[in-house]
Formats: C-alpha cells, sequence, structure tokens
C-alpha cells in the first residue's frame, strides 16, 4: 500500500488513517484465526498463544488512536467499503492458511503494519501541509503504533529462532 511522498490535506490524512484500520483488522482477525486454530492441534503452545492474543488485544487498541484521530480532522470520511476494496487488493490475496507456519503470517502482518507506519510518519514529515490536528501530536500517536509494530516484529522473531 503506497502512501505517497506526503500528506496534503485532512481527507487525504483521513483515507490513510482508515487504511490503517482496514490494516490493524486484517492482523487483528488474522491473530484470532490463528489463535482458535491452536485448540486444534494439542499440545497448546503457550508462547504462540499469548503472542497472538497479545497481537489481537494492540490491533484493537491502534484501530482506537486511528479512530480518534480520524474524529478530530476536518474531513469526510471515506465509505469503509472503499478503504476495505483498496486493502483487500493490496494484502486479500493471501489467507492466514497460505502460510505454513502461523509465526510466519504472523510476521508478515507485523511487517505489514510497521512498514505502512513507517511509510506514513515519513509522509506526514515531509509534507508541509496544515491539519486541522496537531501536527507534533498526530506524528508522536503513529511513531508510537510504529515501535510497537516494530516490537511486534522482534518479538515474533525472537520466538521464531528459539523453534529453529
Amino acid at each position: 500500500m503506497s502512501v505517497g511522498h506526503q500528506v496534503d490535506s485532512d481527507h487525504q490524512l483521513a483515507r490513510l488513517l482508515q487504511i490503517g484500520i482496514v490494516l490493524e483488522e486484517v492482523v487483528e482477525a488474522r491473530s484470532y484465526h490463528h489463535y482458535q486454530s491452536l485448540d486444534d492441534e494439542p499440545p497448546l503452545d503457550q508462547e504462540i498463544e499469548a503472542l497472538l492474543e497479545h497481537a489481537a488485544e494492540e490491533s484493537a487498541e491502534h484501530r482506537e488512536r486511528l479512530e480518534d484521530l480520524i474524529d478530530q480532522l476536518d474531513a469526510e470520511s471515506v465509505p469503509f467499503e472503499q478503504i476495505e476494496a483498496l486493502v483487500e487488493a493490496q494484502y486479500g490475496s493471501t489467507e492466514p492458511e497460505d502460510f505454513d507456519d502461523i509465526l510466519y503470517d504472523q510476521l508478515c502482518n507485523e511487517e505489514t503494519a510497521y512498514k505502512f507506519y513507517d511509510d506514513l510518519v515519513g509522509a506526514l514529515r515531509a509534507s508541509e501541509a496544515s491539519f486541522s490536528i496537531d501536527r507534533d501530536r498526530l506524528i508522536d500517536i503513529l511513531v508510537g503504533i510504529r515501535e510497537e509494530e516494530a516490537q511486534g516484529v522482534e518479538e515474533v522473531t525472537e520466538l521464531m529462532n528459539t523453534r529453529q
């Protein structure tokens, strides 16, 4: 999902934040799907279970923060169906079952979210546009989410390394 080089308006920012919400929903849904699949595969792996539970909770928290930011913007929201279609076109070609390993799928989800937020922060920093929300606060919130995604990448990678 290309964020672009700059973010130039509240409308464009709202659209990008909505994309972030849908990405978070995808991560949460896939984590939940994998979490449910653990019930079918005894013995239950507590480390993976905890990782997936944390990922789902974190995604829900990120969605709430993004929704709060959108509510503060002076922009009409893009219909959810349009945003969902954009995300589906980019990320919908794979299903959780397409990955050989739960951890590999989770790593891809975390990396995708990290890259999205990293690109968005870069585009905001490159932009000279004025927004109806405080730019520094906006960037601080998005940097915090990006850092949590980076931590998620590290946690999954560490868990994968202990399994080799």
